[in-house]
């Protein structure tokens, strides 16, 4: 392709997001609860693949699928990822929900129609204007390599089974309250006795 068509396209696909953009601020205002127009989401998505290098989109995956490496990067999205996506990649969670645009479902064609490079692209590099923060810079993140397992997990998200899910809740960052209810319950679990509710004032003896 042509540098000057090349250009031309990329002008093209700004200034219809710009358009999306400011057609969607002055009927909704700056507000995140609104949901994205189908010509931002198509214009959003064009954008996004422009984006990315063509070398990077080719990239096979090095890392070889094992179920070491696969229970690896389950505990590894729960901790890092599931806070914005969910444990089942579906995105619905009470940030995720608050984001404009909201995460996509990752058990979904949009994203497993995706090639191996472009997933780790994303998740390498992030998104910009949207939640997807850059990974590549993490400390806690770890390397290229826990990258890779995670496209290989995010492929096994529409297959992900209930006790996956179950031991994945257990390594998913909880709020003060879940950790409250699990402390209690361990206690409970563990022998203690648990802490007596103050009786109610209308409470009569007999």
């Amino acid at each position: 392709m042509k540098r000057r068509t090349l250009v031309i396209i990329v002008a093209a696909a700004l200034l219809g997001l710009v358009v999306a953009g400011a057609a969607s601020i002055l009927h909704d205002g700056l507000s995140s609860r609104a949901k994205p127009t189908r010509m931002e989401i198509m214009i959003a998505r064009n954008a996004r693949h422009m984006a990315i290098p063509s070398n990077a989109r080719l990239t096979q995956n090095p890392v070889l699928t094992t179920a070491e490496d696969l229970r690896a990067a389950r505990l590894h999205f729960a901790d890092h990822c599931a806070i914005c996506h969910g444990n089942d990649g579906s995105g619905e969670t009470m940030i995720g929900s608050g984001l404009y645009p909201k995460p996509p479902d990752l058990r979904l064609q949009e994203t497993q129609n995706l090639t191996d490079g472009e997933l780790f692209w994303i998740i390498e590099n992030g998104v910009r204007f949207t939640g997807m923060p850059a990974f590549s810079n993490s400390g806690e993140h770890g390397d290229t390599q826990d990258s890779w397992k995670l496209v290989h997990f995010i492929r096994h998200l529409p297959h992900l089974t209930a006790t996956e899910r179950i031991e994945m809740e257990r390594y998913t960052p909880k709020g003060p309250d879940d950790r409250e209810e699990e402390q209690q319950e361990n206690e409970f679990l563990n022998g203690a006795t648990p802490p007596r509710k103050p009786e109610s004032q209308d409470h009569h003896r007999e």
